[in-house]
Parts: structure tokens; sequence; C-alpha cells
């Protein structure tokens, strides 16, 4: 395994709400964090600003007009320039089905509202944190490689480019192909121990890695978690 490490500017995040109130307190207290900040009140003008200002990370209200968050994502997702971008979803809405819907959309991390500017901060450190570091991860023993500095994912020789959290979780599993990993560990790694999400989070992200790059390559341990095979 090849580390790099490399100097990178201030995230960019494009926060998309259509309350004013929230978008302004949430908008002074991350560009008082150093954070470059463009905003957008609905789905639609999210898709316009996105495609030009290439963020870091979206925070994504959920109920919108226009066009909701759930199909802003879907359509955020169909552009290459943004494939490596973070997707978190602001909203009021807990049930479960939201959470899944979100996640099969294509988002990374769900974050409920009302939040206090300090956790929601904290949680956007979080979510960054493993963009922090480059690295290249090949292993002899699969026919997959995982190239962190270009974001992608071969497999049999094929390109695919992954969300962040299947990128990321997909590299802990192939760290150490043949390791179980447990939820918990799961959990704690990929979305951190900061970062509160669903009972069907892995699921939902393990199922859509399955479906691109195929179900040879991740077994389920019953009980237990999930393992590269080898």
């Amino acid at each position: 395994m090849r580390i790099k490490l490399e100097d990178k500017p201030m995230p960019k995040i494009l926060l998309v709400d259509d309350e004013p109130d929230i978008i302004e307190i949430i908008e002074y207290h991350l560009e008082k964090e150093g954070y470059l900040v463009k905003t957008a009140n609905n789905g639609v003008e999210c898709l316009s600003v996105a495609k030009y200002f290439v963020p870091d990370l979206i925070l994504l209200d959920v109920m919108m007009p226009e066009m909701d968050g759930i199909e802003a994502c879907v359509e955020l997702r169909k552009e290459n320039v943004l494939k490596g971008t973070l997707i978190a979803f602001l909203t009021a809405r807990s049930e479960d089905y939201s959470q899944v819907a979100g996640l099969e959309s294509g988002a990374d991390d769900y974050i409920a509202k009302p939040i206090k500017p300090r956790v929601l901060l904290s949680k956007i450190k979080a979510l960054l944190r493993r963009s922090s570091v480059n690295q290249v991860i090949k292993n002899d023993k699969v026919s997959l490689e995982i190239n962190r500095d270009k974001y992608i994912v071969l497999s049999d020789g094929k390109e695919y480019t992954l969300p962040k959290k299947e990128f990321e979780l997909l590299a802990l599993l192939f760290s150490k192909p043949g390791n179980v990993f447990t939820r918990e560990a799961i959990l704690s790694k990929v979305w951190g121990d900061d970062i509160i999400v669903g009972d069907r989070t892995i699921d939902v992200h393990i199922r859509k890695l399955r479906e691109k790059i195929g179900n040879q390559y991740i077994k389920t341990v019953k009980g237990v978690g999930y393992k590269l095979k080898l």
C-alpha cells in the first residue's frame, strides 16, 4: 500500500434549503469555520450551482418545492464532475423509509433537523475527514484495484466511480481481505463515531456495491458483519 499526503484547499460546501432562516444560520457557522460556501433554495437551483461550483459536500434538504432533495440527489449522481462529491441530507423527517430512500438515491449520509451548529460542524468534519489522505490500494489475491487518487474502482478490467461511502466501505473491506468486519466496526470506521445512522445503512450500501461490482467479492457473515472474499 502506498499513501501520499498532499495539501488541500479548504473544502467547498453547497447548502440547499428552502428556509431562509436555516440557510442564514448554517451559512454563517460554515463560513466562520473557514469553509467556502454557496447556497441554493431548491433542487433545480442546486443542480445549476453544483455543476460550476463542484463542491466537496452538498448539504441537501429533502422537502423542497420544484424538485425535492431525493430527486435532486438522483440527478446530481448522474453528473461525472460530481462523482467525488459527498451528499448529506438535512431533513426533519426521521422515518426509516425516508432514510433508506435517501441512501438509495445515492446520498452518503443523513442528518436530522433540528441540529445544533456545533454538532453539525462535527458531523461535517467527520464526513470530510477521509478525503484528506489519498492512497492506492492493490491486492493480487482479488481482481479489484482501488485508486484513492482518482477515486475509482477497477473490477475485472471495468472502471467504476462510486459514491463516497460506498467507496470507503469497499476500501475498508479490501484493506484486509478475508477479515470479518463487524457492523459496529464498519459504522465506526466509515461513518465515524459521531455520526448516527440507521440500522439498514450498511445493508443498503453493501447491496448497491454488489449490484455494481458483482456478488462474488463481498460475503455476508450472518449475525456478525461482512468480509471481502479471498
